[in-house]
């Protein structure tokens, strides 16, 4: 016996749902993000890139950017165009290691945060902007020296 398209469509449905309310309940608690924001040990998972020109993209690998205290580690893709490139750079996304930079985090406007991350050791790399909500999701700005501008929606997670 052959399933009926409604019953296909009730069962996408429900896998649908309890996706969705897995995401939801995978997401820390507000006061559990605020500390991990003060503290400055996060981590954000990036979801979609939306290049300054060009068509947004759903991120299907894992790109992150890890904040530590002591050290920040960048492994996000990269799409648009490039000014200049060094001869031999690789793979043309933000993967970098970086141990000094600048870290500000002030109150958001809405609540949430707006943090600022100031790069020091890594040449073709200015500044992360983060608007972050007080629910843990935000868009994440990545400047560099020598490309367009992109942004990368997504959320954040403690660090294990």
């Amino acid at each position: 016996m052959k399933p009926s398209n409604g019953t296909i469509g009730k069962t996408f449905f429900i896998l649908l749902v309890l996706v969705f309310t897995s995401r939801v309940n995978a997401q820390p608690d507000k006061s559990t993000i605020k500390t991990s924001v003060e503290s400055t040990q996060f981590i954000f998972h990036a979801q979609t890139a939306l290049p300054s020109s060009g068509r947004s993209r759903q991120l299907t690998s894992e790109y992150d950017l890890r904040i530590f205290p002591d050290s920040l580690v960048s492994n996000l893709p990269f799409y648009g165009r490039a000014y200049s490139v060094p001869y031999g750079s690789g793979d043309g996304g933000f993967n970098f290691t970086s141990t000094k930079f600048e870290y500000t985090a002030t109150p958001g406007k809405k609540r949430g945060w707006d943090i600022t991350i100031k790069t020091k050791d890594v040449n073709d790399f200015r500044e992360f902007s983060l608007s972050l909500s007080d629910d843990g999701y935000g868009t994440l700005q990545a400047l560099s020296n020598n490309r367009q501008p992109i942004s990368f929606t997504g959320y954040i997670t403690q660090v294990k």
